[in-house]
């Protein structure tokens, strides 16, 4: 199976977007015990990454997840086999992330919705693309219809137990043990709320995935060059403010204003995010230095994607320096800023001498059942 190299570089500035929105979790554990808030919940820090980045980035994910299995049903070989086998790799992987470093994980999600991806294999573009639409058109009618009950019945405000926040912040800082404690304790239920919260949007974009894919959208994209313009006044016309209401929507503290944004939102997020990868795709053909830093770090996604929680733990948790709690915002985006940084060049330095990434070989030994050698061969031959 031949590499798309677009595809490599646009997840790896993904893992920008994740590494952003994720981070701020590790740097103020309170927001996992709290309800209502962002983690860095004031300032025009919050502001930014709820308007630009909170929802925008593991759909674009999930997209590319959904579009790297129609590459992967081109090879011609036993699809059903690998892909189950595959599927329960990434589930190992993800509860092991879960429970030791990361409580937000999706791996597990991308997992299970990996088999409902394989049994609609089969199905024509179109009708994914129209099965996906219909899963964000009912999941926006729901919260709307959970605004307008809300308006009906508001109830008392949830308040957020300081408290428990309090305890959170401070086992997460207290050392290796105190932390695996909160992971522990904390884990079952997100990883609960991530399938519920994030899985109908997931599969949708899985679908949109699997239907470009099918219809070969990056690998041939002269043949809608001329709608770039439009994707991008639509996204960024129609996104950019859906999303500045969301924020403001979000920052009030819920109720049903903050539901109808969400409704709002589950579109024009996609909008948003179909606009952000359009401006990328020209930005690669005119600097091509750009696709050179991020096609690495997309090449061996899975071990960014963990290696991010990694460095975060050693810089937040009781792993390492255990600074959860003591930076400001902005100190948070720079460490994110620094992380990115850091990982864009250990992934090209790791592709010098391997063929894949670490965590991308025990994936394959888990698919394939056996221990690929570790000697540098043709970039172009896909990690699948």
């Amino acid at each position: 199976m031949t590499r798309v190299r677009e595809i490599d570089a646009v997840r790896g500035f993904a893992l920008a977007g994740i590494l952003v929105a994720n981070i701020g979790f590790f740097a103020d554990p309170r927001y996992a015990v709290s309800i209502g808030t962002m983690p860095i919940s004031d300032g025009p820090v919050a502001f930014l990454v709820s308007t630009f980045v909170l929802t925008k980035f593991y759909i674009l994910f999930s997209f590319l997840f959904g579009y790297s299995f129609t590459l992967m049903t081109r090879d011609g070989v036993d699809v059903k086999a690998r892909m189950l086998r595959r599927c329960l790799g990434l589930f190992l992987i993800g509860v092991a992330h879960g429970f030791l470093l990361w409580i937000g994980d999706i791996l597990t999600l991308y997992a299970a919705l990996g088999l409902v991806l394989l049994a609609m294999r089969g199905v024509s573009a179109r009708k994914a693309f129209v099965v996906g639409c219909w899963i964000i058109g009912v999941m926006s009618v729901i919260w709307l219809i959970l605004s307008g009950l809300t308006l009906l019945d508001p109830g008392p405000p949830q308040a957020v137990d300081a408290a428990a926040g309090l305890h959170a912040e401070e086992l997460v800082r207290d050392g290796p043990l105190g932390f695996l404690t909160f992971q522990v304790q904390t884990y079952p239920a997100l990883v609960a709320m991530v399938w519920l919260g994030q899985g109908p949007m997931a599969m949708a974009l899985l679908l949109f995935g699997l239907a470009l894919g099918k219809a070969r959208l990056l690998e041939e994209p002269e043949r809608w060059a001329h709608l770039m313009p439009r994707v991008q006044w639509a996204g960024f016309g129609v996104g950019v403010p859906a999303a500045v209401f969301f924020s403001w929507a979000t920052s009030r503290g819920g109720g049903a204003l903050q539901l109808v944004a969400m409704a709002l939102n589950n579109v024009t997020s996609v909008l948003l995010t179909a606009a952000y990868v359009v401006t990328l795709l020209q930005v690669l053909k005119r600097v091509p230095a750009v696709r050179r830093a991020l096609a690495p770090a997309g090449r061996m996604a899975a071990s960014n994607y963990i290696g991010q929680s990694v460095l975060c733990c050693l810089i937040f948790t009781g792993y390492g320096l255990a600074l959860a709690g003591t930076l400001s915002p902005l100190a948070v985006m720079g460490v994110a800023a620094a992380i990115y940084a850091v990982l864009l060049a250990v992934s090209m330095w790791w592709l010098r001498r391997h063929r894949y990434g670490p965590v991308e070989y025990v994936l394959r030994a888990l698919t394939h059942g056996r221990w690929d050698a570790g000697t540098r061969t043709d970039p172009t031959r896909s990690e699948a």
